[in-house]
């Protein structure tokens, strides 16, 4: 319903930020990641996330799409409502609950308050996969010592092939042609294998 919301703070604290839109007032639910981000700021724009309660309605806040896309994730896991989202992004940035799903570790998101043992676990599996693909990009984009082997790893992750099926259909290309092969030729490649 509602994408963004941009304008002047007319309050904050760590959980919570008023922000004056076209002199209407909104107060969007925060997590401290977003606060570190903004509390310096005479105005913002924040992407927003609207929950429907029985009984209300709170719009969430976050200062990028990666944060936002994490909640999304997180809110469709089972057991796994938007307070507890927000305690799990107010605990940890999203590169690490990112990184904790994604490589299995149960340990970091169980020190969060309020998450034990089941419901760590349930999270992994919900979205391993998912954030698998993502992150894995977000990764090779981010990172200034990619190799053309991680690039091509991570596009066709992101086309949706299995990511242990594809990194062995890269490293059979790079036998058969060599480490001088390019990232052009290690996907096109993948791809008749796959």
């Amino acid at each position: 319903m509602y994408a963004f919301i941009e304008g002047e703070i007319a309050a904050i604290n760590p959980a919570e930020v008023v922000i004056n839109c076209g002199g209407v007032g909104y107060g969007i639910s925060i997590s401290v990641y977003t606060y570190s981000g903004i509390k310096d700021q005479k105005t913002c724009r924040l992407l927003t996330h609207l929950v429907v309660k029985e009984d209300a309605l709170v719009l969430y806040g976050f200062s990028g799409e990666d944060e936002r896309q994490l909640f999304r994730h997180l809110i469709s896991v089972s057991g796994v409502g938007a307070g507890t989202a927000r305690l799990i992004l107010s605990s940890l940035t999203p590169d690490e609950v990112s990184e904790a799903i994604v490589s299995g570790n149960v340990g970091a998101l169980q020190r969060v308050k309020g998450i034990g043992g089941k419901t760590a676990q349930r999270i992994i599996i919900d979205l391993k996969d998912k954030l698998g693909k993502a992150s894995g990009f977000r990764d090779i984009l981010g990172s200034p010592h990619n190799t053309g082997k991680e690039e091509a790893l991570s596009a066709l992750s992101m086309l949706g092939f299995n990511k242990v099926l594809a990194e062995k259909a890269i490293e059979k290309i790079i036998k058969e042609e060599g480490s001088s092969v390019t990232v052009e030729q290690l996907i096109k490649g993948a791809l008749r294998i796959l």
